[in-house]
């Protein structure tokens, strides 16, 4: 697909998005420069794998896309209003979502992943004090930024996500993560939409006493392998069935950490956090919807968009 076929395919997908479920508010003062719908745009495009940064994505834009976005702003104004669109960009996501109807599968993987934000190395208490801190993570080892908890149907469709300091345990990070699911809260909405599914998640989430108060009070079903020390163990096969099922997580991460960069932003406020995770997840979202309409592989990003 060529960029002028996959901008004018996610532009008309916005703005008929925003035509039916999204009202932004009549803010007072002139008129943005750009509307929502381009916002989203702009946003999502930014995130693709070729920019590996926003003064490289503007600098693009501002030369080849003038044609499609004649009012682009300068960079600091349009930095400005793609952070006040991240309901926007959570909301498009979601739309995508309940398009394809992506949750009415049994079974949905849970997860997490590290989102550095700072050099570890670096002195200072940094842009983020007092929000994010140093965790550890099996993937990177020691790093300073945030958690970030993920469910993704087993197709790919990442159909919720929060996010914690690094130093937060999964435990209650899934906690709070249920809980909003089971009890929506407006300022709070990245977490989707409560599903009847199973989760599937490994022993970062195990624990008796969670899964119970998960059930009873959540209505949430978690299921993770039990460690092969414990007495009550899993036949092989049925380690070797679950680990296949839970391997899309794996792959919905790769796309977020190697595609589209999750982990190489240094943004400066949480505003800006929130809105390049949504954009992320809604350029993931919305490259499986292409690739299920155009009957190729669901998670099959390569070569979907020309270089």
């Amino acid at each position: 697909m060529d960029e002028n076929t996959f901008l004018t395919t996610l532009y008309v997908t916005a703005d008929d998005f925003c035509k039916v479920h999204f009202k932004s508010r009549i803010r007072p003062g002139p008129a943005a420069s750009l509307t929502v719908p381009e916002v989203i745009t702009l946003g999502i495009y930014q995130q693709h794998w070729k920019f590996r940064s926003e003064r490289q994505f503007y600098e693009y834009a501002d030369r080849h896309l003038r044609s499609y976005f004649p009012n682009l702003p300068e960079r600091s104004q349009y930095n400005r209003l793609f952070r006040q669109q991240w309901r926007a960009l959570v909301a498009f996501w979601q739309f995508q979502v309940d398009a394809t109807q992506a949750q009415r599968g049994a079974i949905e993987a849970l997860d997490s992943v590290p989102a550095p934000v700072r050099n570890i190395k670096r002195a200072g208490k940094g842009w983020f004090a007092g929000q994010a801190n140093i965790g550890w993570s099996t993937r990177l080892g020691w790093y300073e930024g945030f958690h970030v908890l993920v469910s993704a149907n087993l197709t790919g469709f990442i159909t919720g996500f929060a996010f914690g300091a690094a130093s937060e345990k999964d435990q209650p990070l899934a906690d709070t993560f249920l809980a909003l699911r089971k009890f929506p809260h407006d300022m709070l909405p990245t977490v989707g939409r409560y599903t009847s599914a199973y989760y599937f998640s490994d022993n970062g989430f195990e624990g008796k006493a969670n899964f119970r108060h998960w059930q009873q009070d959540y209505l949430a079903t978690v299921i993770s392998a039990p460690p092969r020390s414990q007495k009550e163990t899993w036949a092989a096969s049925w380690r070797k069935w679950f680990s296949g099922l839970r391997q899309i997580i794996e792959t919905v991460y790769d796309k977020l950490l190697n595609w589209f960069g999750l982990g190489k932003d240094r943004p400066h406020d949480l505003s800006g956090f929130h809105a390049r995770l949504a954009a992320k997840v809604a350029l993931h979202n919305f490259m499986i919807h292409l690739n299920i309409r155009l009957g190729r592989p669901a998670l099959a990003f390569a070569y979907l968009l020309d270089p």
